[in-house]
């Protein structure tokens, strides 16, 4: 029985399947800790695990994104969590370098199938502004269940408890995916008529998907190594997890903000903000040797990249309308987060933790340079005029 995005399964269908597809956004410095922690591996090792998840997440969505129209979504949805499921519980079993890097790639791959079609059908819901910050709380409150609940017991245990609960957490989406997943019915407007049209997004798009991928770049490189940051400082494990909790609450705000503020702020002005505010806190977590700076920062880090990105996706949703560019959503925002935990893991490895700072500065000039060319795109109709008038 087909199920419509604007139901109340399809929307909790979606939640889940967001969650389930963005865990890297909640877990990084817990999966990357953990492996440095209990299996010994050193800073650019763990970060090269969780690098392979990404580019295999990436590579999906790259190969997925411009067949989205073609995609049976439910299907694809199922197989994919179903196929990550597998890889984590495997992944419980394995101690050796090789066979886990194979596993990690191989669940990036699935998982990000499955989360290009959820975001690729969000982008096709009447307001993907809306509907995407909706997504998010959900990701905020799995947030504050997963780093209030599950990081100290992940940290004691280790890697095979984490990849348990991963585990777990794709097959419930899996099972919810199957019976609740809301199809999207081909239309007329889903097909252009010119082959041109039909190859091709508007240009623009393209800086808008380099920005975010700056972005995720950043988040990834940072987020990583959140924890360990907070170990090499001397600061105590107990309070380096009370911040992590609180970044989980505050994790809960920004979705609900950007619902909020989604007619009162323009897009633009949010998009050359966030990389900038990204790097000011990334350069205070890595250099701050208080604790007060370093707990302030981190508390709400990931909150300016679920913000930021919420606002993206709404000018991307308006400036592409066939949902190609959104089902691209993973390898935008993993493309960079890929490259991050390696990055950071080989930065931290050679340079030591305040080399990140500085590569997150570089990389937000980077970012507002791209999204600057998104100025006056994706506007209503007569804010377009509006803006054209002024400019004249």
């Amino acid at each position: 029985m087909s199920v419509p995005i604007t139901s109340r399964r399809g929307r909790a269908a979606l939640m889940v399947a967001h969650c389930a597809g963005m865990v890297d956004l909640v877990a990084l410095p817990i999966w990357v800790g953990s492996l440095i922690q209990h299996h010994r591996f050193d800073p650019q090792q763990a970060g090269g695990l969780v690098t392979l998840f990404l580019l295999g997440a990436v590579l999906s969505s790259v190969v997925l994104a411009p067949r989205f129209h073609r995609l049976p979504g439910r299907w694809v949805a199922v197989a994919g969590f179903s196929v990550a499921a597998l890889s984590f519980a495997a992944l419980m079993e394995q101690d050796a370098f090789a066979p886990m890097a194979a596993l990690h790639g191989l669940a990036g791959l699935a998982a990000g199938s499955a989360l290009s079609v959820t975001h690729g059908t969000i982008g096709r819901s009447g307001q993907p502004h809306r509907l995407f910050a909706l997504v998010g709380m959900a990701l905020g409150v799995f947030a504050v269940l997963f780093l209030g609940g599950a990081s100290s017991l992940v940290m004691e245990q280790g890697w095979q408890l984490l990849f348990g609960l991963f585990g777990g957490l794709m097959a419930f989406a899996a099972v919810v995916a199957w019976l609740a997943f809301p199809d999207v019915a081909p239309t007329a407007d889903d097909v252009p008529q010119d082959k041109a049209t039909a190859a091709t997004m508007p240009r623009v798009v393209w800086f808008g998907i380099a920005g975010i991928s700056c972005m995720g770049l950043v988040q990834a490189m940072a987020f990583s190594f959140l924890e360990r940051v907070g170990h090499h400082r001397g600061f105590e494990p107990q309070a380096i997890t009370a911040v992590l909790v609180a970044l989980g609450m505050v994790n809960l705000l920004p979705a609900v903000l950007a619902a909020v503020l989604e007619k009162r702020l323009p897009a633009h002005r949010v998009l050359m903000s966030g990389p900038v505010v990204q790097a000011a806190l990334v350069f205070t977590v890595m250099t701050a040797t208080a604790f007060a700076p370093y707990a302030a920062a981190a508390a709400v880090f990931v909150a300016v990249m679920i913000f930021t990105h919420t606002f993206a996706f709404g000018l991307l949703a308006r400036i592409d309308t066939s949902g190609r560019a959104l089902a691209g959503t993973p390898a935008m925002l993993m493309a960079g987060a890929a490259v991050g935990p390696i990055l950071g893991g080989t930065l931290v490895k050679t340079l030591g933790y305040s080399a990140i700072a500085f590569a997150a500065l570089g990389m937000a000039l980077v970012a507002v340079a791209c999204f600057a060319q998104l100025r006056g795109h994706g506007l209503p109709v007569a804010a377009s005029e509006s803006a054209s008038g002024a400019a004249a």
